[in-house]
């Protein structure tokens, strides 16, 4: 190769490393590889840092929609790994996608030097709807430079892609229910042979995910294939207590059948990708939401035979350790942009409370209690708090709660307080969910970072991203600003509260805990 493609091979490869990891210096960029069990790769180098992006481990979809993974197909000389391979099919940001979506990314300090770093698995959220492994977020430099790890995310199957349940329909199906999650465990299976080549320990893995990456987790915690390929858990903001039963699954399929006109399981094999992603919009029978048609893992087939929570924690998983964390402020970001939301009264609260805080509770009974707990609460504050309360906040209650009856003590619970007060729309936002994304990842100053890059940011992400490489490495996320946290047990509910300075509570917001348990949790999809 001639002076001049060699000049030309490089600037391409140092604009497609920027793309791909917003940041990344775009100088002194080099060539990495790695060998697969499917062929060579080569990625990108930047100092002591090697960059892989839409790394096979499955193959295209399409040739076996709504059934379990399979291997990708060897190659042969190197193939290219400098830039993130498509999304699941989706609509919204990160769509239209393909079903060609099976691929993984690996930022890693060292490669073949039997160093045998800690592995963290991350599993995007989006529900089981939407989103991919490639968001600037998730950038893995500053976990890799600061605690010595090998960082994977990943894209899988989504929506009915992953979860559209035909069981009932069809017994080549029986499976279809669950092939996002099947995506996920082949990727763990890969991880697990390809550890040593990245420089990382097969037998230390750690899965960790912020909404319905949390849920996914949750639900691998249950998945017999699972079991052996992750070893500590950490889960933002996302639960999976039961899963979708089969009738109700194989409902959703009907409707969403009868939307596209599929008589038959054969004829939605046949029907494009982007004509089935149309018909998600298909409204879900459920009471509680009138939202699309809701897609999750399903109790059917070998591959989810119990609910992933529900009556007790799953005995597979229980010598796993695990963090259960949330926001304080969920229901902001998704209910935060109606500016009506902000100006309600005491006369307009209770019909807004009643459709939205997804529960069969009397809404002037939940306003007289938060009115006690919180006298100086407006309407407004009321609502934001009770919707939190009696929506996501509950399942990780319910999860925290039957992990400790095991008195195993290695369950770890937390809460984000915090939130930037210098940062426009900051005050009205608060400790929104995903805000823990990019302090957890140490990303402020990525795109789409909502927590500015003050000191106290900067000491905030330095607690919680410390916190899980300490948990990454020995399971116990005790470490620097975080050594007083204490397993979660019962009856005390020990949380690590992190604010701008960490600090344990016991039982915090007990007072709406106990309102809210008054009635059963019912997570989503599950009738």
């Amino acid at each position: 190769m001639d002076r001049d493609r060699r000049h030309l091979l490089k600037a391409s490869l140092a604009l497609a490393l920027a793309a791909s990891a917003p940041g990344f210096a775009a100088t002194g960029i080099e060539r990495s590889s790695a060998r697969t069990r499917s062929g060579r790769i080569l990625g990108l180098r930047s100092g002591d840092l090697h960059v892989f992006r839409g790394i096979r481990y499955g193959a295209d979809t399409s040739t076996h929609r709504f059934q379990p993974p399979q291997r990708e197909a060897p190659w042969r000389g190197a193939r290219d790994a400098s830039a993130f391979g498509s999304s699941a099919p989706q609509g919204g940001n990160d769509g239209p996608g393909s079903e060609d979506c099976l691929f993984l990314n690996v930022t890693t300090p060292g490669l073949r030097d039997g160093k045998r770093r800690p592995i963290l698995f991350y599993i995007h959220g989006g529900g089981f709807n939407n989103g991919s492994g490639s968001d600037p977020l998730y950038d893995g430099r500053q976990l890799c430079t600061h605690g010595d790890v090998v960082v994977v995310t990943v894209n899988h199957r989504l929506n009915a892609f992953g979860y559209l349940y035909l069981g009932e329909l069809d017994e080549r199906f029986a499976e279809s229910g669950n092939v996002g999650q099947l995506d996920l465990i082949a990727a763990l299976q890969w991880v697990r042979e390809h550890a040593a080549e990245f420089g990382g320990d097969a037998g230390n893995v750690t899965v960790f995910g912020q909404s319905g990456g949390g849920a996914k987790i949750a639900t691998l915690m249950a998945m017999p294939a699972a079991r052996g390929l992750f070893h500590r858990a950490w889960t933002m903001s996302g639960q999976q207590v039961t899963a979708a039963g089969p009738r109700a699954a194989a409902q959703r399929a009907k409707l969403m059948m009868d939307a596209l006109g599929a008589r038959d399981v054969d004829a939605l094999l046949r029907i494009p990708a982007a004509t089935l992603i149309e018909a998600l919009r298909t409204r879900d029978p459920s009471r509680v939401e009138d939202t699309a048609l809701y897609f999750g893992p399903v109790l059917a087939g070998e591959a989810l035979p119990r609910h992933p929570f529900w009556p007790d924690a799953p005995s597979q998983s229980a010598s796993i350790p695990m963090v259960i964390g949330n926001t304080r402020d969920e229901t902001r970001a998704f209910l935060g942009n109606d500016p009506g939301n902000f100006a309600l009264t005491w006369d307009t609260l209770p019909a807004k409370l009643r459709a939205q805080q997804f529960v069969d509770l009397d809404p002037n009974d939940v306003i007289a209690e938060y009115r006690r707990l919180y006298p100086q609460y407006t309407p407004s504050e009321v609502f934001f708090a009770a919707t939190t309360a009696g929506r996501s906040w509950r399942g990780a209650v319910e999860e925290l709660e039957v992990r400790a009856r095991d008195g195993r003590g290695n369950t770890w619970a937390y809460q984000l307080d915090w939130y930037p007060r210098d940062v426009e729309g900051g005050e009205q936002c608060r400790a929104f969910h995903t805000l823990d994304i990019p302090l957890v990842f140490d990303t402020i100053a990525q795109p789409g970072s909502r927590t500015g890059i003050s000191n106290e940011a900067r000491a905030v992400a330095t607690s919680m991203r410390d916190a899980l490489l300490a948990f990454a490495r020995s399971g116990d996320p005790r470490t620097g600003a975080t050594t007083t946290w204490s397993p979660y047990s019962l009856p005390r509910r020990e949380t690590m509260v992190f604010g701008a300075t960490p600090a344990m509570q016991d039982d915090p917001r007990g007072g709406e805990r106990a309102l809210y348990q008054r009635v059963p949790f019912v997570q989503r999809g599950t009738f």
